[in-house]
């Protein structure tokens, strides 16, 4: 392989095997796990939006959604040039001043410093819309304890990100020939982990759950899990009201981490059936493994990432612009940030179509077993809730959208309940 161009003493050509071969198992995941086709006959025409809400509450939603759009699009705006601009120049190489730290200080204190700024020059937007949410009642959290969360998810935030570069630099200055594909084992092997210990690691420190206590409901709710041949040991109660007043469900974790979480608002102030509709759609997440699926396919994504970072560091323009010798200098941690910020936000309409599909499929599953009524109201009482605009610009939808409108699961559940 003389006469081959090599990065580091990786060569480009592994590097595109590395790349290529990873995007192949990703379609073949997608293809045969993500329901591409998740409404039998095909999904109908989203309703009117007067179907679902007043004119009164439309025009609420509507100005809700123009300013908050604002604010995330600028938001996200900013976040993107600081880490272009610290990423593909030499400032982000300078943050940590001249003198000479062992590599994994290094990594770890440029991680934080990349980070802690990317938050400050985001901040006046998050507490912007901080602001706008508690103008529309939608948190009820005192400024304290938000400022709280934020310094909690920054935290975590640089141990996670941390630990993915000391993984990276590790690699490639211990494995020069080979660290593409020992990164690449090493990432899949984090990703599982942390989808597995997501709930019991992450979720306590932002909110505190107890078992539901014994009665109908919880009965209902076992009940309806063997229905769809969901093995549930337990359905936990999130305190989620002192935080905010929208209602919300999930499911995280697989195999013994798995757990059912409802929202204490929605269990209080929902009609039984609502409470039940919420909760059947995330058994169906679990009934599918739908976190398992979407963590392969972060792992084959990863794989991608790992070769095309491979090859773009390998420029010796970029590398000179940004001044560093490459992957084995620590000083690149800020590059690395940068290029992972723009290919979060390049592949976000392939997550987000993905994610919407498998939402949809869930909804199906949820009114095998719920009344369609029930799924009706539920996204009347969401919408009101979240202050939702039911009809998002086409664009927004596609490139941010994670789960179908409102409108659109409205008009599922009718077809579907006329059946």
């Amino acid at each position: 392989m003389a006469g081959e161009q090599r990065t580091g003493l990786v060569t480009r050509r592994q590097l595109w095997v590395l790349t290529l071969g990873g995007a192949l198992l990703f379609v073949l995941v997608a293809a045969v796990l993500v329901p591409w086709q998740p409404v039998p006959g095909g999904a109908p025409d989203p309703v009117p939006a007067t179907d679902v809400l007043t004119r009164a509450q439309l025009e609420r939603g509507e100005e809700f959604a123009r300013l908050s759009r604002i604010l995330s699009w600028s938001s996200l705006a900013v976040s993107l040039v600081v880490s272009c601009v610290l990423g593909f120049t030499r400032l982000g190489t300078r943050l940590l001043g001249r003198r000479s730290w062992p590599w994994p200080v290094t990594v770890v204190g440029l991680t934080a410093a990349v980070l802690v700024i990317g938050r400050l020059a985001t901040l006046p937007f998050a507490v912007a819309l901080r602001d706008h949410r508690v103008d529309y009642g939608l948190t009820t959290q005192g400024l304290g304890g938000w400022a709280l969360d934020q310094v909690k998810g920054l935290g975590l935030a640089i141990v996670f990100t941390s630990i993915a570069l000391l993984v990276l630099f590790g690699c490639v200055r211990r494995w020069r020939t080979w660290w593409p594909a020992v990164v690449a084992g090493i990432y899949v092997v984090l990703l599982l982990g942390g989808s597995f210990l997501y709930p019991v690691v992450v979720e306590p420190v932002f909110n505190d759950f107890s078992s539901m206590p014994d009665g109908p409901m919880r009965q209902e709710i076992l009940a309806l899990a063997d229905q769809e041949g969901v093995a549930v040991d337990d359905v936990l109660v999130a305190d989620a009201s002192r935080r905010t007043t929208t209602l919300n469900a999930y499911v995280s974790g697989f195999g013994g981490t798995r757990r059912v979480v409802v929202y204490d608002n929605l269990v209080d102030h929902q009609p039984d059936e609502q409470v039940l509709s919420v909760v059947a759609h995330e058994l169906a997440h679990a009934k599918h493994d739908d976190v398992l699926v979407g963590t392969a396919l972060g792992a084959f994504g990863a794989l991608v990432g790992v070769g095309l970072l491979g090859l773009i560091m390998g420029r010796p323009g970029l590398r000179r612009r940004a001044g560093v010798e490459g992957l084995a200098d620590p000083r690149a941690v800020a590059t690395v940030l940068a290029l992972l910020a723009l290919a979060t936000f390049f592949v976000s309409p392939v997550e987000n179509t993905i994610s919407r599909r498998i939402e949809m499929r869930a909804d199906v599953d949820a009114l095998a077993v719920t009344p369609a009524s029930a799924m009706v109201d539920l996204q009347r009482e969401l919408c009101l809730g979240a202050v939702c605009d039911p009809t998002p610009p086409a664009w927004s939808q596609f490139w941010f959208g994670s789960h179908p409108t409102a409108l659109e699961r409205v008009a599922v559940a009718r077809k579907i309940g006329e059946k």
